[in-house]
């Protein structure tokens, strides 16, 4: 599975962005796995900062972004958005997606969500978001 990012910029401080998050082949049902965004800053360790549920009933914030950050999806398109808003410069980071292939098949035909994070990957190649002060 390969997941490409788009939607990346540069933006000013209180400027929102949205993210897209699509399969580059063909053959990945999105609406079937749990998904997860991520971001790396420079010189720092990755960090999720929002995930969802194959069912989309099931939504984690990280405490940094949560109240500024939406994750959504569009099952027709088959993708995945995560819109920022209110940004600021400590949002600067390359911002990527990753689907979780551990647990996600199982959840996906028992019905169930997830209750801790599942392990997500692979990493999409991101998308540099860049906020200006």
């Amino acid at each position: 599975v390969q997941l490409v990012e788009s939607g990346g910029g540069v933006v000013q401080s209180g400027g929102s962005l949205r993210l897209s998050c699509a399969a580059a082949t063909s053959g990945f049902t999105r609406k079937q796995f749990h998904m997860a965004w991520s971001r790396q800053a420079s010189g720092k360790e990755r960090e999720i900062v929002a995930a969802n549920s194959w069912s989309g009933e099931t939504t984690y914030y990280a405490d940094l972004v949560k109240g500024r950050f939406n994750v959504s999806r569009d099952d027709a398109e088959n993708t995945m958005y995560l819109q920022m808003n209110n940004l600021e410069p400590e949002d600067t980071a390359l911002y990527s997606c990753a689907p979780d292939l551990s647990s996600s098949a199982i959840d996906y035909i028992c019905g169930r969500e997830f209750d801790d994070l599942p392990d997500f990957a692979p990493w999409g190649p991101g998308a540099q978001v860049t906020v200006s002060s």
